[in-house]
């Protein structure tokens, strides 16, 4: 059952109450925290709020950056993937191709109804699936965003709705599939992903795809601040876009104030850079993150695009992923995104060093209250699955 967490704002008034560390601190009256009414949520925002307290309360630092990883664990055993989140510590999982069992979407939902624990939060199941080129489950039962581009936002509603059922159906709960990016360049490597030649004819159709998902999968807007605007395929470098603040707001940001203002829960950011908003791409970067919580008031769970594509881009500067985990969680990042191989040392990835080098630098490079609001909104998200 999804419960997004609108409980948030609860939780936030009591880790304001309780400190960064948790402290026992006499509980806020529900009369004193100003709840938010959430269209979609079903139990009373306040017990969702004082669980992720509680929880949060008991973690480690160490524990607390952890929660924080979303991992890809290959293949489809369902013991090997569950050993690995528990072994790690993991937010969930993002299933890949290879995650895919015979038998489509019934296969699926056996395996992941096997990977959720019989008590205790459920681990987050992610999955990219679009349609069309990048559809992990198949068949996909909605259209591909090509056939969809510069349409009516019904004709979206009606594609989304169908892919967000046959996901929930597979047992999936967050969705990376909502492409707010836009662009009428044929030859850019996004073009046949994207619902627009322009942020504001994508605008209203990335409002219809969230739509579509309200209720049944979680939404997540992609690539923020969008990739449209950007030549080159961030999956080997980190491209760079000429526009200033004022041309993103005029363009490229209408399609993610649309998906905002549509609900999306989660916004994924991309190895993208703007040298004239900030010399960092977006994924670690305080800059476009504050844009993003300050200007598109986006109050949900900032994810970043997989990390081992930094490490891809071969430059020198992202060829540490510790570092990359340290930048991206200080930018404020709330999810940390890992296409990983069965291996994670093939990827060049050492997890404990990672882990190691982000919980040192909490209380210095990575503001502790931070940390704490991006676990609780993890928390709180991983509450909502339950039931």
């Amino acid at each position: 059952m999804i419960r997004p967490a609108a409980a948030l704002v609860a939780a936030a008034a009591l880790l304001a109450a309780t400190g960064p560390a948790g402290a026992a601190a006499p509980a806020p009256a529900a009369s004193a925290v100003p709840l938010e009414a959430d269209r979609r949520l079903g139990l009373p925002d306040d017990a969702l709020a004082l669980d992720a307290a509680g929880r949060l309360a008991a973690m480690s630092t160490e524990q607390k950056v952890r929660s924080l990883l979303l991992f890809h664990v290959p293949g489809t055993d369902p013991a090997a993937i569950t050993a690995a989140v528990d072994a790690q510590g993991l937010a969930g999982v993002m299933l890949m191709g290879d995650n895919m069992p015979e038998g489509g979407a019934e296969g699926l939902a056996e395996l992941t109804e096997r990977i959720r624990p019989a008590d205790g939060l459920p681990p987050i199941v992610a999955i990219d699936q679009e349609g069309g080129p990048v559809a992990r489950l198949r068949p996909d039962p909605g259209r591909a965003p090509a056939e969809l581009r510069g349409g009516a936002p019904e004709a979206v509603l009606a594609s989304s709705t169908a892919r967000a059922e046959a996901l929930a159906a597979a047992g999936v709960d967050l969705n990376f599939g909502v492409v707010a990016d836009a662009t009428g360049d044929e030859a850019s490597f996004i073009r046949s992903r994207v619902l627009g030649d322009s942020g504001g004819q994508a605008a209203p159709l990335v409002a219809a795809a969230v739509e579509g998902e309200h209720g049944t999968v979680l939404s997540t807007l992609k690539h923020f601040p969008g990739h449209g605007a950007v030549p080159g395929d961030s999956h080997v470098s980190v491209p760079s876009s000429s526009l200033d603040l004022e041309g993103w707001r005029a363009d490229a940001a209408l399609p993610f104030a649309a998906g905002v203002d549509a609900g999306a829960e989660a916004v994924m950011t991309g190895h993208l850079r703007f040298p004239a908003v900030d010399a960092a791409p977006a994924s670690l970067s305080p800059v476009w993150h504050d844009l993003l919580r300050e200007e598109l008031g986006f109050t949900g769970l900032i994810v970043t695009d997989d990390l081992l594509m930094l490490q891809a881009s071969g430059e020198a500067e992202f060829a540490d992923p510790a570092e990359n985990a340290v930048r991206a969680l200080a930018a404020g990042a709330g999810l940390l995104l890992y296409a990983m191989p069965a291996d994670p040392a093939a990827a060049g990835v050492d997890v404990e060093a990672l882990v190691g080098a982000a919980t040192e630098e909490v209380g210095g490079r990575i503001d502790p209250a931070a940390l704490d609001l991006a676990v609780l909104r993890v928390l709180l998200l991983r509450a909502s699955l339950e039931g």
